[in-house]
């Protein structure tokens, strides 16, 4: 674990690895070439007695070594897989969430110098939908928003980009399963994409609270919208009050994860699954916990296994910081966001805490 010192041998065996659970924490310079790279650099790997291993990107600098081209280290740390984040994704799914009520076409993307071909491919990739489909759900998403205030519908008709009266309930009604009319009385969940250095995030909620916020490629994600859908039907891509608060709060988390969580959760759960998600928001960051640990606390000490399960069962990633619990041997045992991330959290949490104790009293 990277809670601990990091020995050089370890270092070089995740460069080899390209072990995505260092990107952010650790870079490599090369000293036959005087560059210095994301552990995670595809590029061939230098032999040994080559490299040398900076905490930080300012110490490679001032030890003389320059940028790598190729894994770009002074971007953004990670992408899901550790590979470097892609801007002009990012870009274009921000423009497209700034202009809700737009209808884009190929000729769009292509103006702002994009393939229409691999922007398909890359948003699939990247956010497991299509772009066609992102953006018109999240038209359609800004229009329930503009009924649930009270507007008439053809007012969230015009604001959606729809000229057709029939076209918007048409899309209305095949998207939620009911007419625009009837919305206003209808409790619809709205989806959010939030980007971390480790990976989007899908973030899912309501005018109550989050209910979902899981990493993009997390397994369990399709059977828990599944889960979500049936029981409060179709969930289009929009924004409310509480997803922009997710949005900051995970945003300043991630630069320090000393930063409060305040948004309301939402999830469902046994007696037991509830004490034990309660129980996971009182372990401070930078620490963990065992299974057994847990168990104990909520006064179940032989539901270890049970336990274990709650915390698998968990769809509010990060907020519910099932990532804080370890193996009774210390070990990172399972975990539904990849185990790299889990070190990785520990780690940002590890750091963020050395760096308070580091601050002068007073």
């Amino acid at each position: 674990m990277m809670t601990t010192p990091v020995s050089t041998d370890q270092l070089y065996a995740a460069l080899l690895a390209r072990d995505p659970a260092y990107d952010g924490f650790w870079v490599v310079g090369v000293r036959t070439t005087g560059i210095f790279c994301r552990l995670t650099c595809p590029a061939r790997k230098p032999k040994r007695e080559n490299t040398v291993f900076f905490d930080t990107i300012a110490a490679a600098q001032a030890a003389g070594f320059r940028p790598c081209l190729r894994c770009r280290p002074l971007e953004a740390c990670a992408c899901p897989g550790g590979t470097p984040v892609r801007p002009w994704l990012a870009d274009l799914r921000r423009r497209v969430e700034a202009e809700p009520d737009r209808r884009w076409g190929e000729d769009d993307l292509r103006a702002l110098g994009l393939d229409p071909s691999t922007v398909r491919r890359a948003f699939r990739q990247t956010f497991g939908t299509t772009f066609t489909r992102f953006a018109r759900s999240l038209r359609l998403g800004a229009a329930v928003a503009t009924l649930k205030d009270g507007a008439a519908v053809i007012e969230a008709q015009l604001d959606a980009g729809y000229e057709s009266a029939s076209g918007f309930r048409e899309a209305i009604t095949r998207l939620l399963g009911t007419a625009p009319a009837r919305l206003r009385d209808q409790h619809t969940l709205l989806a959010r994409w939030i980007d971390t250095p480790i990976g989007a995030m899908l973030a899912i909620g309501d005018q109550y609270g989050l209910h979902l916020l899981e990493f993009f490629d997390r397994t369990a994600l399709p059977t828990e919208i599944t889960r979500l859908q049936t029981r409060y039907g179709p969930i289009p891509f929009g924004t409310c009050p509480v997803l922009e608060a997710v949005d900051a709060e995970m945003t300043a988390w991630f630069r320090d994860a000393r930063s409060a969580f305040t948004v309301p959760v939402v999830q469902r759960g046994t007696a037991f699954e509830q004490a034990v998600w309660a129980e996971l928001r009182q372990i401070p960051p930078g620490e963990v916990r065992t299974y057994g640990g847990l168990a104990q606390r909520i006064g179940r000490p032989q539901a270890v296994r049970a336990v274990g399960r709650a915390n698998g069962a968990n769809q509010v990633a990060v907020i519910v910081p099932c990532h804080r619990v370890i193996g009774a041997n210390g070990a990172l045992t399972g975990y539904g966001g990849k185990l790299w991330r889990k070190q990785w959290l520990l780690e940002h949490e590890r750091r963020s805490a050395h760096r308070a104790e580091a601050l002068p009293s007073g």
